[in-house]
């Protein structure tokens, strides 16, 4: 048979297995030349394979390089998340910090009011420090007409007359002197006082447009960060896609690649099949001359928490296990609605849940402990521990260059809980010793 493989490339199936083309297993008796192998299969040519193989080494480097490159934008995508959970807590902190201008507000507001009462009252000793001024010349005069002028001191008839003259006119010289040192304390209460009242009111004023300029510089913060955030994740995402697509340009090249090889094997064993059938042949053949006609043959760990105020604490976080982060979400008294007020938010102000530190602040509230809502204030409001000692109920913090932006819970075991970040809940994982792990944890019980 003269026939060229390759013309009945195409019509064979990759299904056909060596154990159907190997013919000479089911050869009939063979009478003459009469053949027991199928027509062959497709046999690619070796142009064929390693044009195939060429595209798919093509098709893997680019992977490789949308692999790097999409690594690159995740790594930058995490930095601006980080970016925006530290801005996000710099809006905490100035919520707090605006919280506390008001507090210093509202006591110089106050003060302004005492030292108007302060000054209310020293006008008041002022008119009363001039009645008796007042009081103390009409007294004079009239006894002056009834005791008798100066004139009449030096009008006295006996020495014994002169001194009672001379005490009575004493007397009524040191009572005016002292109404006219009432009179200047008085003055000068009343200066001290409205003194204090402007510097009240100014310290007041001034505070108060400090903490707005503060506020508004954070969420300012809060939304250029979560814009740029916005922007990567954009891009990440675009990525992602032209990785998928171009994944499944290399599975096809790589399929094309595996097809060709096979029917290369597969023609290879029809190739010696069909060589033992033609040499099956040859010797029946000879045989058959030489014997006169004859036939021929042939891929929980929670355990136990602690006693005490430790445990108090975890078990007041795990009792909120489940409820969604909530940026601004939490207080002493359990979860919250969240903080509004910039564009990119999904609806804060409509969920209740937690953030990471308002999680801390509901668990320790539980002994009697006052946090502020903010993880850069609790780094700082208790001892440090390292993180080679740490123990149930201490609290872990996440950070780096631009500054803390998570706290967690240490539950032991090698666990803590957390409200992670938006679209996740609070629950309890690992502990994350990498990512931007703080060197220290904080114990307050």
């Amino acid at each position: 048979m003269a026939t060229k493989p390759d013309q009945f490339h195409g019509s064979w199936r990759r299904g056909i297995t060596a154990a159907v083309v190997l013919g000479g297993a089911l050869a009939l008796t063979i009478s003459g030349t009469s053949a027991a192998v199928p027509p062959p299969p497709p046999n690619p040519s070796n142009s064929q394979i390693s044009a195939a193989q060429a595209q798919a080494n093509a098709k893997a480097g680019q992977v490789g390089q949308l692999t790097n490159q999409l690594a690159a934008a995740q790594s930058k995508l995490q930095n601006l998340q980080d970016a925006v959970e530290v801005k996000d807590e710099d809006a905490n902190k100035a919520l707090v910090d605006l919280q506390n201008a008001q507090d210093a507000a509202a006591a110089a507001q106050s003060a302004a009011q005492s030292a108007q009462v302060a000054a209310d009252a020293a006008s008041n000793a002022i008119t009363q420090a001039q009645q008796q001024a007042d009081q103390f010349a009409l007294g004079s005069f009239e006894q002056g007409s009834q005791l008798g002028s100066v004139a009449d001191y030096f009008n006295a008839t006996s020495p014994k007359d002169m001194l009672e003259r001379q005490r009575l006119l004493q007397a009524m010289s040191g009572t005016e002197d002292e109404i006219l040192d009432q009179l200047q304390r008085a003055r000068t209460q009343q200066a001290n006082a409205d003194s204090s009242a402007r510097a009240a009111l100014t310290a007041a004023q001034q505070k108060q447009d400090a903490a707005t300029t503060a506020k508004s510089t954070a969420d300012n913060a809060v939304r250029a960060a979560e814009a740029a955030q916005q922007s990567q994740a954009a891009q990440t995402t675009q990525l992602q896609a032209q990785q998928a697509s171009l994944q499944q340009q290399l599975a096809a090249a790589q399929a094309q690649v595996s097809d060709l090889s096979a029917e290369r094997a597969t023609y290879q064993s029809w190739l010696a099949a069909k060589q033992a059938e033609d040499a099956r042949n040859a010797a029946a053949a000879a045989h058959g001359s030489g014997g006169g006609g004859g036939r021929g043959g042939g891929g929980g760990r929670i355990g136990n928490l602690p006693a005490g105020a430790a445990g108090i604490v975890i078990r007041r976080a795990l009792g909120e296990l489940g409820l969604p982060y909530v940026w601004g979400g939490g207080n002493a008294s359990g979860p919250t609605h969240g903080v509004a007020g910039d564009p990119f938010d999904p609806g804060w102000a409509s969920q209740i849940g937690f953030d990471c530190s308002g999680l801390m602040v509901y668990a320790f509230a539980g002994v009697g402990i006052s946090l502020a809502h903010f993880s850069g204030y609790m780094y700082t409001a208790g001892p440090h521990v390292p993180l080679s000692a740490i123990q149930a109920g201490d609290m872990l913090f996440y950070g780096g260059g631009a500054g803390i932006h998570h706290v967690t819970l240490y539950i032991g075991n090698g666990m803590m809980i957390e409200a992670p970040e938006s679209g996740q809940v609070v629950h309890v994982t690992p502990v994350r010793y990498y990512a931007g792990i703080m060197p220290y944890a904080v114990r307050l019980l």
